[in-house]
């Protein structure tokens, strides 16, 4: 695909490596010419003000001057995603014994996942750069927003899951009527599919293979808002769920333009990230020093999390460490334990993704390693109406009587 004179990409102007530093010019392009490490989006910021955001549309593209997108963006057919809540906690903060507690609760997206955000901008990247087909590996959540971003675009939508994925998950991708292929073999396989068929189908976007670097830019808008929403600062400290770990160097990258742009004050925050520990690449090589990270073979309920080769793995590691923080895991157990407490104290249903946030905020916290008297960010990046199989087994209605006041009184409800 071929820029031409007339393609917008807003403030984008080249690729630059994040290993070596080359720049190339825009395009699809995602591994470096030199060194063929991965690829991301610079900028020439301009005009963006305080002022300017609060006056934009309330979705993501309130903030199109600092993303890959197209000055027109906003008018194009798009699910609109973003602005999603950000809830004061105070309940969940008493009882795990913090101050100052706020959930990003991105399951109010258009397909209740924080995954609509990054497709919204490879959607809006990939027509500007020609492409036809809006395709993607999944484990599930970026499924449904492809193909649902797909539909309202008009545009075909090709889809490839592992076949073990959570039921409700491929009948809310299935319903757009889109091409939805399930693969035997774990996101892994399915990835390294993905990357064969992006070889050959010249107009195939896949969102997170070969226009990753846009895709990737969609998770900053999380750090916009959280800053935005809280009154144009930053936290003191966040702790994000880790798959392939591209959201949470993207909040930080947002948190880091944020500062240099000089709308929210420079001050110091430290980021944790959280795993399930049955796909804990990045935490064991966080906890054992080192610089690579390893890959697993996936084995949790937490399947949305379930990447045992994450490509932003070494990054998720630099921002720990440079930020004063860490990467955590937590058992299946502790994830389920981990929703249960988020819904009964805050009234939000988060899928394990979000369980595996909560349970290594309470492991971070009883440590010792995350302060309890710092402002905390932690995000719920899904609905918990896609996880369903997660909490049935532990859930239950209270009791199950006769139509009949007696039968009320007798099972002691009142």
């Amino acid at each position: 695909m071929a820029l031409t004179p007339a393609t917008d990409l807003g403030p984008a102007t080249a690729l630059v490596c994040r290993e070596c530093g080359s720049t190339r010019d825009l395009g699809p392009f995602y591994a470096c010419e030199e060194c063929f490490g991965p690829l991301e989006i610079s900028y020439d910021f301009q005009g963006v003000t305080r002022a300017a955001i609060e006056a934009g549309p309330r979705n993501i593209w309130r903030y199109r001057g600092l993303l890959p997108v197209p000055s027109n963006v906003a008018d194009t057919p798009n699910t609109e995603p973003g602005l999603t809540r950000l809830v004061r906690a105070d309940n969940l903060a008493e009882s795990l014994g913090l101050q100052s507690l706020w959930v990003k609760d991105d399951s109010g997206n258009p397909t209740h996942s924080f995954k609509d955000r990054v497709v919204a901008v490879a959607l809006a990247a990939a027509r500007e750069l020609g492409f036809k087909v809006l395709a993607c590996p999944s484990t599930g959540n970026l499924a449904n927003a492809v193909a649902a971003a797909a539909a309202r675009a008009g545009i075909r939508s090709a889809v490839f899951v592992p076949s073990d994925l959570e039921s409700q998950k491929i009948i809310t991708t299935a319903v757009y009527g889109g091409t939805f292929v399930t693969v035997d073999g774990n996101y892994d396989d399915v990835n390294r599919l993905a990357s064969e068929i992006a070889g050959e189908q010249d107009d195939w976007a896949f969102v997170n293979v070969n226009v990753r670097p846009y895709y990737a830019e969609g998770s900053k808008t999380l750090g916009y808002e959280i800053a935005e929403q809280l009154g144009w600062r930053l936290p003191d400290q966040i702790v994000v769920p880790v798959a392939s770990g591209s959201q949470l160097t993207k909040i930080d990258k947002a948190f880091q333009e944020l500062i240099k742009l000089g709308l929210v004050e420079d001050k110091p925050y430290r980021v944790f990230g959280a795993q399930a520990a049955g796909c804990d690449p990045v935490s064991a090589a966080f906890k054992a020093g080192h610089d690579v990270v390893r890959p697993v073979k996936p084995d949790t309920i937490a399947k949305s999390l379930a990447i045992g080769n994450p490509a932003d793995g070494p990054y998720v590691l630099d921002v720990a460490r440079r930020t004063n923080g860490a990467v955590e895991d937590v058992t299946d157990t502790e994830v389920v334990e981990g929703i249960r407490l988020l819904a009964r104290t805050e009234g939000i249903f988060g899928e394990t993704a979000g369980g595996v946030t909560v349970a290594t905020l309470r492991k971070l916290i009883d440590a010792g390693t995350l302060d309890p008297s710092a402002e905390t960010v932690i995000i719920n990046s899904g609905d918990g109406l896609k996880t369903l199989d997660a909490v049935a087994p532990v859930v239950a209605p209270s009791a199950n009587i006769a139509p009949s006041l007696e039968a009320f009184r007798a099972a002691g409800l009142a």
